[in-house]
């Protein structure tokens, strides 16, 4: 009898207290808390009443449900563990991982509706919107997040990445500028930075940028190659190439930076180191097409026409419409060109809708264009000829100078 008195009282009271925080935080996820309690106190009052004995097993799941369970959330509660809210995170998770965003984003707004300090709930529901493509309403949970967790410095990333998408440029160059002053090691905001600041032609701007993160990370591949870029666009191409072959000490299995240098080491007619460095980047997918142009330009400068031909058909399988469009802008290759596999449909894949370049292929394009003034000047042993071409690339170098 005395057992049957403390498990009511306890019961009762636990339910009490269940109920309570029911109405104080308006989850009704504790229903099915309270539900399961007064199942329990039922089913023990019927057996007292009906004067029935239970077995050990019964008791246990009577006890469980009634006072063990609901006592374990309340103390989790207590120690700031939030029992209710990780089985909604689990829920949540679980329509995410399946693709079921609506419900997933269901349960995340009624936690922040319950909760508005919630970082989780917030950096859940951001990504979600991000992934719907709502950029705007993603840019304004991830500064919710910010507000809650000022080192959530991935948020500001974030932000900033999507003021991009949204054309807001300006925006973005100072919210990023914000991030890299609380956090100057963030390597992916100053690359993000320099690229948009070189967009800009703030080319002095990202110099600056990349310059001062490499203080602090002088090994860094991508700043190295990314300082490389700016100053080609400066047409600085001495600190252009330092900075490339720096990068390409770093990380010799990255041939962007090996590329430049082949436009560079062309531009200043080393043609044995050029072609050096084109043949290491045959071996890069994205790269092979205009390395293999580039290496039958070169065929050409020196005479040999037959590697030249076999050369631009090869660039042209690899990178058909690119690589056609250059070789009928190159007076190079007009002696050559009845030898080489043109495609009959090329004027109409011309027409063709030309994608978004990234600031890697504006510089790309940048230095071949550069280097192409000086090549078709023509590679002879006429000194007036070398001269004018060393007049254009001192021109060139001097000009955000004057």
């Amino acid at each position: 009898m005395l057992e049957q008195l403390l498990f009511v009282t306890c019961a009762v009271a636990i339910f009490s207290i269940v109920f309570y925080n029911m109405i104080k935080k308006n989850d009704t996820s504790y229903v099915i808390i309270l539900i399961l309690e007064a199942i329990g106190i039922i089913i023990d009052a019927a057996f007292l009443m009906l004067n029935i004995k239970s077995n050990i097993i019964i008791k246990v799941i009577i006890y469980s449900i009634s006072i063990i369970i609901p006592l374990i959330i309340l103390i989790l509660e207590k120690n700031n563990i939030d029992l209710i809210n990780f089985i909604k995170f689990a829920k949540a998770k679980y329509y995410i991982k399946n693709g079921n965003l609506k419900k997933a984003k269901d349960i995340l707004i009624d936690i922040v509706e319950k909760n508005s300090k919630n970082y989780k709930a917030h950096k859940m529901l951001a990504e979600i919107y991000e992934k719907e493509g709502g950029i705007r309403k993603a840019i304004d949970e991830y500064v919710i997040c910010i507000e809650i967790n000022k080192k959530d410095y991935d948020s500001y990333y974030k932000v900033a990445t999507l003021l991009n998408e949204l054309e807001k440029k300006d925006e973005a160059i100072e919210m990023l500028y914000n991030l890299i002053d609380k956090k100057p090691d963030y390597l992916n905001a100053t690359i993000t930075l320099s690229d948009l600041l070189i967009e800009k032609s703030s080319y002095k701007d990202a110099v600056s940028v990349l310059t001062e993160a490499l203080a602090n990370n002088p090994e860094s591949y991508e700043l190295n190659y990314a300082l490389g870029m700016a100053y080609t666009m400066l047409n600085d191409f001495k600190k252009a190439k330092e900075c490339y072959e720096k990068a390409a000490e770093i990380n010799s299995l990255m041939h962007n930076a090996k590329y430049s240098l082949a436009q560079i080491a062309l531009l200043y007619k080393n043609l044995d180191e050029a072609e050096e460095y084109f043949e290491e980047t045959l071996e890069d997918e994205e790269l092979s097409a205009d390395s293999y142009y580039e290496l039958a330009k070169i065929k050409l400068m020196r005479g040999d026409k037959e590697l030249a031909i076999k050369f631009a058909n090869i660039a042209i399988e690899l990178g058909e419409k690119k690589i056609c469009d250059k070789i009928k802008k190159e007076p190079l290759f007009i002696t050559i060109m009845t030898k080489l596999s043109m495609p009959f449909n090329f004027e109409e894949k011309e027409n063709e809708e030309e994608h978004v370049k990234s600031i890697e292929e504006i510089a790309k394009e940048h230095l071949e264009n550069t280097t192409d003034i000086t090549t078709n000047m023509g590679y002879s042993n006429n000194k007036s000829k070398e001269k004018e071409q060393e007049s254009i690339i001192i021109d060139l170098e001097r000009n955000d100078e004057v």
